[in-house]
């Protein structure tokens, strides 16, 4: 059961990366038109430095890809925990859950980006990584009790 216990968390990873060349490849021709040039930009410039200078729905790609640096953290430790402690149906699939909805809330905040269906969208993909973590607890804190 590890191999599929992984398999949500290599596929969060995988979909990370192709927001991560998504966020590249809308950013790159946003700076040229906004005829900004990387070359003479000042050390130390940073993403959150082109709010307001790129279209919104451009910047929409680079949100959800620090998004994905966050709590997916939580998410790929608990999966891991579980792995190796032993995972049962249940844990792979509020593992497949998550990662479902995190992609699903990925398309939504980089295209359409409406607050109240992103919410919804982030907590109920919350709610399957706290299920995921109280079951990483168990099988861990009480492990052989």
């Amino acid at each position: 059961m590890q191999a599929q216990m992984l398999a949500p968390a290599a596929v969060l990873v995988a979909w990370t990366l192709v927001v991560q060349f998504w966020m590249v490849f809308t950013g790159f021709p946003a700076l040229k038109a906004a005829n900004i040039d990387v070359k003479i930009v000042p050390p130390g410039g940073r993403g959150q430095d082109l709010e307001g200078r790129l279209p919104a729905k451009v910047m929409w790609k680079s949100h959800n890809y620090t998004h994905l640096m966050e709590q997916p953290t939580i998410f790929c430790a608990a999966v891991a925990i579980l792995a190796i402690a032993g995972a049962d149906r249940l844990d792979v699939l509020l593992a497949w859950a998550y990662v479902a909805i995190r992609v699903v809330h990925s398309l939504w905040q980089s295209t359409v980006n409406r607050i109240p269906v992103r919410v919804t969208l982030f907590a109920t993909s919350s709610l399957f990584l706290i299920a995921l973590s109280i079951k990483a607890l168990l099988a861990t804190v009480f492990a052989g009790a």
